[in-house]
């Protein structure tokens, strides 16, 4: 899918699949690909500015964990969060339609009323 086409998106994305559990960056990444049937593919140097970007703004939090000898970092919904991704929702909801009904109208058959 093209990177153009995720503009704009990239944050509802993000809390989505946020939302059943914390997950740590790669996996942030496998999950949006895993959820899209291979589709997306979000790379790392998109992925992570707008983590800490979400962070900033309340909508994230995250904490270490360590992994054997390494560390990562997990990211999880803040309740800030959860409001944004609902209002994310439905304003993807109104979008969709809207788009819809440009792309495939509901053209009356001959002789139906208008």
């Amino acid at each position: 899918m093209k990177t153009d086409a995720l503009r704009g998106h990239l944050d509802g994305l993000l809390l989505a699949v946020l939302e059943p559990e914390p997950l740590h960056g790669y996996a942030i990444i496998a999950a949006a690909q895993q959820r899209s049937g291979g589709a997306l593919e979000l790379r790392t140097g998109t992925i992570y500015p707008a983590l800490q970007r979400l962070e900033r703004l309340g909508l994230l939090q995250s904490s270490w964990d360590a992994v054997g000898e390494r560390r990562r970092r997990r990211y999880e919904l803040t309740e800030a969060g959860r409001r944004s991704l609902a209002q994310e929702r439905s304003a993807w909801a109104e979008f969709t339609a809207v788009i819809s009904s440009v792309l495939n109208p509901v053209i009356p058959s001959p002789g139906q009323a208008t």
